[in-house]
């Protein structure tokens, strides 16, 4: 029996999408359970699907529902980002809020509201204040998402490595498992829809875990301490989102995450500075540097020297400098109990090198590996943001390296214990270390992140964040990252937010020469296709020295962008992405392709109709191909170009494209 006619519902309240494409209908069955479904034009995309709680502390909120209110409002505005994929974004939805009570349980409240968007649907619960329940304790949501129609899933399991750094998977959606978000899927006629959440604070992280067919349901990380969730008085729980469009482009399109999270708490964050930086990172995945003192210790005084010269004659902002603090040569990966965030390796001098950076027009960028022992991280994080400060380190990459289930936190009763990173508990953690930094004006990286939900609009100095495999996995990964990664991740985990990848590895060999799965003008697109106002250049300089012609597209591109084009893309498959600088007229454009030669059509039109251009073509040669030594075959050629035109890019097998756009002068 299908799941609407079980129900035998009631349909107690509807709205749609400002331009009608989208609408929900909210019903209730005769036991009181609380629904809702989606339609799409018309049709059905997500059928008839549960709402409520279980919890711990009392009887559950779910069914004896009555409706107390509904009504509909409409908000319309537009917000400037003070960085981001486009500087201006159009907030325009239909708002349906639903107020329902358990008339048998003291007449308890529960609102549930639905954001309904042309290109999605968010919707979170409300608990209002109420003596009949202050506490809440929720050991799980029961909030489900019944997919309508057969669908293709892309997505990573959920509750095993720590930092989001699975590979993505492809199934039929009835047989995926537990999944993190985002989670992809394409139906049958094309429509694709991407499950989220948005403003995920002081609450669990969403995973969902198929149930039967294609129903989804929400399942919250489980804490170590007892309930998923613990909450007193009045409290909002995270959107959960559903970006819905016509096909994979129209996904990275939408802007919803972003709108349902509140406006910029900080105030001024001029002081944020979207950039490009080197490090001495690469140089120890492939093993000729460590991170711990001694004979090959790379964060030396000497080294990062020659770092912030190379960084300076680049034009490169900042450069990283991992392994400075004491504490490397302990099993930090299992603990982390014995790293410094204050005192440096003797040989590394961060007032020299703060001031010698300075001189150059180059800024430290600070780093902070706790291998997810909070607990001796939050003791130190107000010092060593406090020393930050001082010698002018305005950003910080963040590190959580750590198994499983093992991240230590603090206890309330002065105990240490272990947990999840993406409960509660982790989600408090990594927003305090977020604002804490702002205190200082500082910016932050996170790697083995929580994973990203739109935050950064209301705390814009969370710059961006790893949340998947990066290029390190070229270096010693086993797999390697395969051929389609980029063009996974694009549609996947870049729906959630900025990503450092640290792309931009010309040599194409890892540790032990392990054999990139790219060709180089692939490496050069990575730059636009993989978002961060935050970027790593990672291959070392003498590798730039060895491809300037290469070298030279990644000195050019920036990282903020006035706006974003999708042009085409299928998830796993392809994508070409059209990017604007916000600080000229320029354009960029990066396109990647999977193990599979394209030809990928590009019209110009996103151009100035008034003017001329010329674009610098970084292209792969005819022989390219990453499966053998023609990966290095690049084609830099310009040409002559309007908004009338249309360009035809011709990716080689695991190959890619990088074009710069420039009006003529």
């Amino acid at each position: 029996m299908a799941a609407s006619a079980a129900w035998a519902q009631q349909v107690v309240a509807s709205a749609t999408s400002p331009n009608g494409a989208l609408s929900v209908d909210v019903q209730l069955d005769p036991m009181g359970k609380l629904g809702y479904d989606v339609k799409r034009k018309g049709k059905e995309v997500i059928g008839l699907s549960r709402l409520g709680f279980n919890l711990a502390n009392t009887h559950k909120l779910d069914g004896g529902f009555s409706v107390r209110d509904s009504r509909t409002s409409e908000h319309d505005d537009t917000w400037e980002q003070p960085w981001g994929e486009r500087r201006y974004v159009r907030n325009h939805y239909r708002e349906l809020r639903v107020e329902v009570e358990q008339k048998n349980r003291d007449k308890r409240g529960l609102v549930v509201v639905f954001r309904i968007y042309d290109d999605g649907v968010g919707f979170r619960y409300e608990f209002p204040s109420q003596p009949q329940l202050k506490d809440v304790e929720i050991t799980d949501e029961l909030t489900e998402f019944v997919v309508a129609q057969p669908a293709t899933a892309w997505w990573i399991p959920a509750g095993e490595l720590p930092g989001l750094e699975e590979l993505v998977q492809k199934a039929p959606l009835k047989e995926i498992g537990t999944a993190n978000t985002p989670l992809t899927v394409r139906l049958d006629d094309g429509t694709h829809i991407a499950f989220h959440e948005a403003a995920l604070v002081d609450y669990a992280s969403m995973w969902v875990r198929k149930v039967e067919g294609q129903k989804l349901r929400a399942q919250l990380v489980p804490s170590s301490m007892g309930p998923a969730v613990v909450r007193h008085g009045a409290f909002t729980t995270p959107w959960r989102t559903m970006r819905i469009a016509d096909d994979a482009a129209g996904l990275y399109m939408s802007d919803l995450e972003l709108n349902l999270n509140e406006p910029n708490k900080l105030g001024d964050v001029s002081w944020v500075k979207p950039s490009k930086f080197v490090g001495v990172w690469w140089g120890m995945h492939l093993q000729q540097t460590t991170w711990n003192a001694g004979p090959k210790h790379g964060a030396t005084t000497d080294n990062t020297k020659k770092y912030i010269d190379f960084a300076a004659q680049n034009g490169f902002r900042g450069v990283l400098v991992e392994g400075w603090n004491q504490g490397w040569e302990s099993d930090w990966g299992h603990g982390g109990a014995d790293f410094s965030f204050t005192k440096a390796y003797p040989d590394f001098d961060l007032p020299v090198l703060s001031a010698y950076a300075k001189q150059k027009g180059v800024r430290l960028i600070g780093h902070h590996e706790t291998g997810g022992n909070l607990v001796a991280y939050e003791k130190q994080m107000d010092d060593a943001y406090k020393l930050y400060a001082k010698y002018g380190v305005d950003s910080v990459k963040s590190g959580y390296v750590h198994e499983a289930g093992t991240m230590l936190f603090p206890g309330a009763d002065g105990k240490p214990h272990y947990g999840n990173y993406d409960s509660q508990e982790g989600v408090r953690h990594f927003l305090k270390a977020v604002t804490e930094a702002a205190r200082y004006k500082i910016a932050v990286d996170t790697h083995e992140p929580i994973k990203d939900t739109g935050l950064r609009r209301t705390y814009p100095n969370w710059l961006s964040r790893e949340g998947a495999r990066g290029v390190e996995y070229n270096a010693w990964g086993n797999p390697p990252n395969p051929v389609d990664h980029e063009a996974k991740l694009v549609f996947t985990r870049m729906l959630s937010g900025p990503m450092d990848y640290t792309p931009g590895v010309l040599s194409l060999v890892g540790a032990d020469n392990k054999v990139f799965n790219s060709t180089q003008a692939k490496q050069l697109a990575n730059f636009v296709v993989i978002y961060s106002p935050i970027v790593m250049a990672a291959d070392i300089p003498e590798n730039y020295a060895k491809y300037p012609k290469a070298f030279k597209f990644i000195k050019d591109v920036p990282t903020d962008w006035a706006d974003t084009r999708v042009i085409n893309g299928a998830v796993g498959e392809y994508v070409t992405m059209a990017r604007k600088d916000r600080k000229s007229d320029d354009w960029y454009v990066g396109a990647v392709t999977d193990a599979n030669a394209r030809t990928l059509a590009l019209p110009l039109a996103f151009l100035d109709k008034d003017k001329q251009y010329v674009a610098e073509i970084y292209r792969d040669g005819d022989a390219a191909d990453y499966r053998n030594a023609h990966r290095f075959d690049l084609v830099v050629e310009t040409k002559a170009v309007t908004a009338k035109d249309t360009l035809q890019l011709k990716l080689a097998p695991g190959g890619g494209q990088a074009i710069r756009i420039v009006p003529k002068k």
